[in-house]
């Protein structure tokens, strides 16, 4: 894998993020997940400003890896990447924005469920697909079943992870990361809990180390 992939896998967990006040809440909550283990962030366009938020997040802390995600046009690739995006996140398999991200050099974790996606994923040379939504796609056993016509690819699967299933997912070497929304989670994020946030995190990196041995 390329170094931000190595990166973001070995952190083991993407916090995937909507934030609705990010002049507000970019910067406290950046630091509270660094402080927690988790110095990676997915702030999804779901919301917008997005890419405000992105860059408040890389001002507050620079060596932070920030992408974004739920990303469905050229533009908004623009727009991570005016502000120092690191990486992008789809929803589904868009051939399209594949290549754009790839022409523009900047990652893209697509989303891919099928044998369709993951075919067409073949031809980006792509390393690392996002399988999404994970739990209510069939999970771990799909992304296994996946796997042995497409062993090239490791898998961060997102939607539906918790504690509770974080390290079953990471005991798979499949698995490159886990995308969640458990630790930032809207009450959370709204109420400024960054303490919570981090213990969060922290919880998570302590699954992501027992999950793979390293603990």
């Amino acid at each position: 894998m390329n170094a931000m992939n190595e990166a973001i896998s070995r952190i083991g967990v993407v916090p995937v993020i909507k934030l609705s006040n990010p002049e507000r809440d970019a910067a406290p909550l950046a630091k509270a997940l660094c402080a927690g283990g988790v110095p990676v962030a997915e702030v999804t366009f779901r919301a917008a400003g997005a890419d405000r938020a992105i860059r408040l997040m890389k001002q507050a802390v620079p060596d932070m890896i920030v992408g974004a995600g739920t990303v469905t046009a050229t533009e908004q690739i623009d727009a991570v990447l005016a502000v120092g995006g690191q990486f992008i996140v789809t929803p589904g398999f868009d051939a399209e924005l594949v290549a754009y991200a790839q022409e523009r050099n900047i990652l893209i974790y697509p989303g891919c469920t099928t044998p369709t996606d993951y075919h067409a994923a073949l031809k980006f040379g792509l390393e690392v697909l996002k399988f999404f939504p994970a739990e209510q796609s069939g999970g771990l056993a799909k992304i296994k079943a996946m796997s042995a016509p497409f062993p090239q690819f490791k898998v961060m699967p997102t939607g539906g992870v918790s504690l509770k299933n974080l390290g079953d997912y990471l005991r798979s070497p499949i698995i490159a990361a886990c995308g969640g929304s458990y630790m930032v989670t809207a009450d959370l994020i709204e109420g400024q809990k960054w303490d919570e946030i981090t213990e969060l995190c922290r919880k998570s990196r302590e699954i992501v180390k027992e999950a793979r041995g390293n603990g």
